[in-house]
């Protein structure tokens, strides 16, 4: 039985039994040859970060890939999205911990997640497992991991504002774990003053 669980911008994602299928979207305003060439660049590189993220932390597995059609094909991770169950998880602070904990390997072994909401982490048997990688990318960038904290406190922020500060404490005691956490606490510093900087003006 199949049914579209998501359609973004750059693709969408069906359930078909126990897979995701992650179907990257023709896009009509850019030349055919082209769109062709970047769907199958950012496949790969999904592909390859996934493989990558992989042995670091849970994330869906790859099933299958076809580069022809553009298609990943991932298991189904059968749990509580953090977007909607987050706040009422008696656990969260240890779940949050385990969150920072996720980006700290993530970003030790130069993975930017891309995309650090809580829509794209889910809560399944007491793991963490980050999902949606279509925006990542692979960067040493103090900057880059950065902004990467930054995003999941913006989206804390949205989500979950009646219990954003602890959370993302919590996120950040977790993330002590990384060796760069002084330097790129420090940054994270900077790009929330950016921020501030720009909404002034």
């Amino acid at each position: 039985m199949k049914n579209i669980i998501s359609q973004g911008a750059e693709a969408i994602l069906i359930k078909e039994n126990s897979l995701i299928i992650k179907n990257r979207i023709k896009k009509s305003y850019r030349i055919p040859q082209l769109d062709e060439k970047l769907r199958k660049q950012r496949t790969r590189k999904e592909i390859r970060i996934l493989e990558k993220a992989s042995l670091l932390i849970p994330v869906p597995k790859i099933i299958s890939f076809s580069e022809k059609s553009n298609i990943i094909k991932m298991e189904y991770i059968n749990g509580k999205k953090l977007s909607d169950h987050l706040d009422r998880l008696k656990n969260a602070i240890k779940i949050s911990e385990m969150i920072g904990k996720n980006i700290a390997k993530l970003h030790d072994n130069n993975i930017i997640h891309g995309d650090l909401t809580t829509s794209n982490m889910i809560y399944s048997k007491n793991k963490v497992y980050f999902i949606d990688f279509g925006l990542s990318f692979e960067s040493s960038k103090i900057e880059d991991k950065a902004v990467d904290l930054h995003l999941i406190k913006e989206a804390l922020e949205a989500k979950h504002f009646k219990h954003a500060d602890k959370l993302f404490k919590s996120i950040l005691q977790g993330y002590k774990t990384s060796k760069n956490y002084k330097e790129t606490l420090s940054r994270l510093k900077k790009v929330e003053l950016r921020g501030r900087y720009k909404q002034q003006y």
